[in-house]
């Protein structure tokens, strides 16, 4: 199940999460908010948000490994990677492993919200995407059943 404009922070450093909560909040964006990679991992097998700010470096699973977990699972789910030790080789591990965005700490909040704004637009872009073609795909089923065939037949 998914929520509408729902947003996952994921960061040790709550004055990092407290930011980003309210900035979002304020910009009407729905925020949830966890200090560790496991705590979102085992909500996440039971919600689905729009998108996900996730830290690379933190105790436990490192933000690149969740990554590529939601990429192997939930590959349309637009993962913002952000980090304090910005460098061209997290900035390309990011990238390679399927984020969405890069943002480099000390990230300016606004373009923070911007970033975010784009990864919830992308999301309704590919549920968009998924519900048309589940359409597409039970039109031409109910079109194939011998009852609908009828149905044409006599039309």
């Amino acid at each position: 199940m998914t929520t509408h404009n729902s947003v996952w922070i994921l960061d040790d450093d709550r004055s990092i999460r407290w930011v980003l909560e309210k900035s979002l909040n304020k910009a009407g964006v729905k925020t949830v908010s966890f200090e560790n990679g496991d705590d979102l991992l085992h909500r996440l097998a039971r919600e689905i948000p729009d998108a996900i700010i996730s830290d690379i470096r933190m105790p436990g699973i490192s933000g690149l490994d969740l990554l590529s977990t939601i990429q192997e699972q939930y590959p349309q789910l637009p993962v913002i990677i952000m980090t304090a030790h910005s460098d061209l080789d997290s900035a390309v591990s990011s990238y390679s492993r399927g984020a969405f965005e890069y943002l480099p700490k000390p990230f300016d909040i606004e373009e923070a919200v911007a970033v975010t704004q784009r990864a919830l637009e992308h999301a309704r872009e590919q549920n968009i995407e998924v519900n048309a073609d589940d359409a597409m795909e039970t039109q031409e089923i109910i079109g194939e059943a011998p009852a609908m065939q009828e149905v044409f037949r006599a039309i």
